[in-house]
């Protein structure tokens, strides 16, 4: 295992530990205090304890070396990871709203108040301090489950200071009617992240390309070798923190083989160091001369001809 794959583990795991601890206080303290608000921020980092276990599971999972099953690797995992988190958290969102309904007509000032706000605090610094550390290694390790819970734990931070400050002015001003709409606003917030996480997993599931600025300089990298002639059909997709690459590369008809074996080393190790994260690339070469010139598209159209004959 190297030493990113640790490090990775490691971090999974300070999540895992600092989200058990504020589930556990807030749900405490909200039972204690009674109120619907603190109780709908257990629930929420709840969530974010699951989907840090999630994402443990997945990093540990992701970062097996291929085998028979999986010639690519286990990197899938981690989009899936990701997907289960996006789906709890929406069914999260559905469910506070719900109990929060509920609260409106039996709404009331709940007691001890100051205990809320301390555990909120508290709250606030602890996921500061996590999630900044999460997104930092999800960012050197190229972790897509790990960035997940930081942006989770980001999430957190913002509702954790409106439930702050909507238990600060129950205090002040007695309003009990603002205890269930701070927890329909702590949902909204969720359901919001929950989406977007939906979205960008279903991509990543889909093996949806990489972004267009990457395969522009990934098209830059590979035009600056003076033997290649031109290069088409670039395809990309990415696996977990793995990203995959495909291209056709054109070079002269008379260049001898172990020269073109050459600068295709060199062109998958220029693209390796572009600082893309971890790259599996392969390379098909071809003669500028002798070649069909094909795109993402005309390699759609050409299997859905194949798949027509055989019907």
């Amino acid at each position: 295992m190297g030493e990113l794959d640790v490090l990775k583990k490691r971090t999974a795991w300070l999540s895992i530990v600092s989200n058990t601890v504020l589930v556990l206080l807030k749900l405490a303290v909200g039972l204690y205090v009674g109120a619907v608000s603190l109780v709908s921020e257990a629930l929420h980092s709840g969530t974010d304890l699951m989907a840090a276990i999630i994402a443990f599971w997945a990093v540990r999972k992701s970062v097996m070396p291929p085998d028979l099953e999986h010639d690519y690797g286990h990197g899938k995992f981690e989009n899936l990871s990701a997907a289960v988190e996006a789906l709890l958290i929406v069914g999260a969102a559905v469910g506070i709203v719900a109990e929060a309904v509920g609260k409106f007509q039996e709404a009331r000032v709940p007691e001890e108040l100051g205990y809320g706000i301390v555990i909120m605090l508290v709250s606030v610094l602890v996921n500061f301090i996590v999630s900044r550390r999460l997104i930092h290694v999800a960012r050197k390790t190229g972790s897509q489950a790990l960035e997940a819970d930081g942006l989770h734990l980001q999430a957190d931070i913002w509702t954790s200071v409106g439930v702050l400050m909507g238990l600060v002015l129950m205090k002040l001003t007695g309003w009990s009617w603002l205890d269930p709409v701070i927890a329909i606003f702590v949902a909204g917030i969720i359901f919001r992240a929950g989406w977007n996480m939906v979205r960008d997993s279903a991509l990543q599931l889909t093996d949806a390309s990489l972004p267009e600025e990457e395969e522009a300089r990934i098209g830059e990298i590979i035009a600056e070798v003076p033997e290649v002639k031109g290069f088409h059909c670039l395809r990309t997709r990415k696996s977990g923190s793995y990203k995959l690459l495909d291209v056709h590369v054109l070079f002269d008809g008379t260049m001898h083989l172990s020269r073109v074996h050459a600068v295709c080393d060199e062109l998958e190790q220029n693209i390796r160091n572009g600082g893309f994260g971890t790259m599996d690339v392969l390379i098909h070469p071809e003669p500028v001369n002798d070649h069909v010139e094909e795109t993402k598209v005309s390699r759609y159209e050409q299997a859905r001809t194949c798949e027509q004959q055989h019907v």
